[in-house]
């Protein structure tokens, strides 16, 4: 079978590396058409710079990166230098990288990568704020129909939020285009922090990790060992949540994970609640279906894949 074509769109991000480097390692069921960068979890600069050194401890140069929004829809940007460091990948040494960054704008790659590819055959992979998609779609509205699926790491709704009391990161960094994305009309499916707070790295899991002992599986532990400080003395947990690598995990093993469609709405308005996914799980409303959220997983599954994909590299 020929692999799933993805568009992996990313504010990289520890976890967004991990996500990137299990894509990567795993080439006979996807073809990364491109990976398209956005402003989220540090400025744009480097997060185009994170998503390059990334490719290139997976000695993947070929990988076009396009750089996108440098800033949220109508927003100032929000940053998360105090969870993932000044550079957005801190804990390892890493050297500057040396491979071009695509010239093209990514909403532009975005939108003539979905024309020309058949109908519905690429899957957006989202693992930041959505601004990139929801700029995609107000240039290019036809667009929305050529989408296979959108996979996205983003919300909450029994665990609450992980910014603000109420609001998962990626998409209190730009509500706006959240909404945009949800009233698409794509199909959707929500890796809220439901399921993400369920996968720790705990130390086992992280030594099986180092015991693979390739370039990116060390750098991956050392940005892990950084990652993990502030979660742990958040939740006082063993090892932090690994949030993003979910979304490329579904894509190859979709049984390691249970969910519902529901209707998801973005709260825009409140103070208080700016960016909450408000989530019918429970079929209280009579609003339509817009998204499947995911709310179980297979923990032991899902890092036994990580582990094996990252030995692929």
């Amino acid at each position: 079978m020929a692999p799933r074509k993805i568009i992996i769109d990313t504010d990289p991000g520890q976890d967004d590396a991990a996500a990137i480097f299990l894509a990567l390692g795993s080439a006979d069921e996807l073809e990364v058409l491109g990976i398209t960068t956005v402003a989220g979890n540090v400025p744009l600069a480097l997060t185009a710079r994170n998503a390059r050194i990334i490719c290139e401890l997976c000695d993947r140069r070929d990988i076009r990166i396009f750089a996108g929004a440098d800033k949220p829809v109508s927003r100032p940007l929000v940053t998360a230098e105090h969870v993932h460091g000044k550079t957005g990948l801190d804990g390892p040494e890493l050297a500057e990288p040396t491979m071009a960054l695509e010239s093209q704008h990514a909403v532009d790659f975005i939108v003539e990568t979905l024309r020309r590819e058949p109908e519905g055959s690429v899957t957006l992979c989202t693992l930041g704020p959505l601004t990139n998609i929801a700029l995609a779609l107000q240039k290019a509205p036809d667009i929305a129909p050529r989408v296979r699926e959108l996979v996205m790491m983003g919300g909450g709704f029994f665990e609450g939020g992980n910014i603000t009391p109420a609001a998962e990161f990626n998409i209190y960094v730009d509500p706006e285009a959240a909404a945009a994305v949800f009233a698409s009309g794509i199909p959707i499916v929500m890796m809220p922090l439901d399921v993400t707070h369920q996968l720790l790295t705990l130390k086992s899991r992280v030594e099986r990790m180092r015991a693979i002992g390739s370039r990116p599986a060390i750098a991956m532990v050392e940005m892990l060992e950084f990652f993990e400080r502030f979660d742990i003395e958040k939740y006082g947990s063993d090892g932090g949540p690994l949030h993003d690598p979910t979304v490329i995990a579904y894509l190859l093993k979709p049984e390691l994970f249970g969910g519902r469609d529901c209707n998801v709405e973005i709260e825009l308005q409140s103070p208080l609640t700016v960016g909450m996914t408000v989530v019918d799980w429970w079929q209280v409303t009579d609003r339509k279906h817009n998204a499947k959220v995911m709310r179980q997983v297979d923990a032991d599954g899902f890092f036994a894949l990580l582990t094996e994909r990252f030995a692929r590299l």
